[in-house]
């Protein structure tokens, strides 16, 4: 398995790490729409990068990204513009209301021992057997359920497309994200499998660190029932970022399952 593989995959496994090298990101030219000829265009962007929302490493692949519609029903994204360090695909709202855009992907990546040689590999999905051989041993894998969420508005915000999935890690976000002004209370639920976690612990980082030089990274967690209230922060775009089981280590020492969610919204000035 390459290298460079190998360091995106941990990348997008830890993707609630605050100082880890490469985050995973999408998003939009702009969180809320205002048109009055019946429909409007999303451009989203994706990557993963160095510098948070900075285009300094490798585009991200969109061949999974599906588009939710103000009445909840979610079909796949057109095809994607894929550049040397991101993707981009355009995205047609043709109604009011709110819209989310989800990359989901389960990865499986490993090791294995053949004839004394130490092998790598990483498969999608269920595909993992095809990539270890017959005499085999020291078999290690670990497996990787990944989330990314980001979210438009067209006019006017519903909750349509907000609604939970039940499955793997996700945010639920009883504040609209596309209605967060700084100053103003937030309310996001965390659930794995449909079921609330509390005392979780998540993350909001600003666009931005470059010219900072610091991440200014905002440190949260959800109550008994899964839900965490607080006090927005200053304007930006932000990166929402957890993992389950929480601080759990990096790489193949870490647990044999572990999930990651991350988010980009903006913050409106008051």
């Amino acid at each position: 398995m390459h290298i460079k593989q190998i360091a995106i995959a941990l990348a997008l496994a830890g993707a609630a790490c605050a100082a880890q090298a490469h985050r995973p990101w999408l998003i939009p030219n702009t969180g809320l729409i205002e048109s009055d000829r019946g429909e409007a265009w999303a451009t989203i962007d994706a990557a993963i990068s160095e510098g948070l929302f900075e285009t300094d490493f490798m585009p991200q692949k969109l061949d999974g990204l599906t588009v939710t519609d103000p009445d909840g029903a979610t079909a796949p994204a057109p095809a994607a513009t894929v550049g040397k360090h991101r993707a981009t695909v355009d995205i047609r709202l043709p109604k009011d209301g709110t819209y989310r855009m989800t990359l989901a992907a389960v990865n499986v990546m490993g090791s294995y021992k053949l004839n004394g040689e130490m092998k790598r590999f990483r498969a999608a999905g269920q595909a993992v057997g095809n990539e270890i051989p017959a005499g085999a041993t020291d078999v290690r894998r670990m497996t990787m359920v990944q989330r990314q969420d980001t979210f438009v508005t067209l006019n006017k915000p519903t909750p349509g497309a907000l609604k939970a999935t039940g499955a793997g890690l996700e945010m639920v976000a009883l504040t609209n994200p596309t209605e967060l002004r700084a100053g103003e209370k937030a309310t996001f639920r965390f659930q794995l499998d449909g079921k609330p976690l509390a005392n979780f612990p998540f993350s909001l980082i600003p666009g931005g660190v470059k010219y900072r030089g610091t991440l200014n990274e905002v440190r949260l967690s959800t109550g008994a029932n899964g839900e965490a209230s607080f006090t927005l922060p200053a304007p930006n775009m932000y990166w929402l970022s957890a993992s389950y089981p929480a601080n759990a280590p990096r790489g193949m020492d870490g647990p044999a399952k572990r999930y990651s969610y991350s988010a980009t919204f903006e913050i409106l000035p008051e």
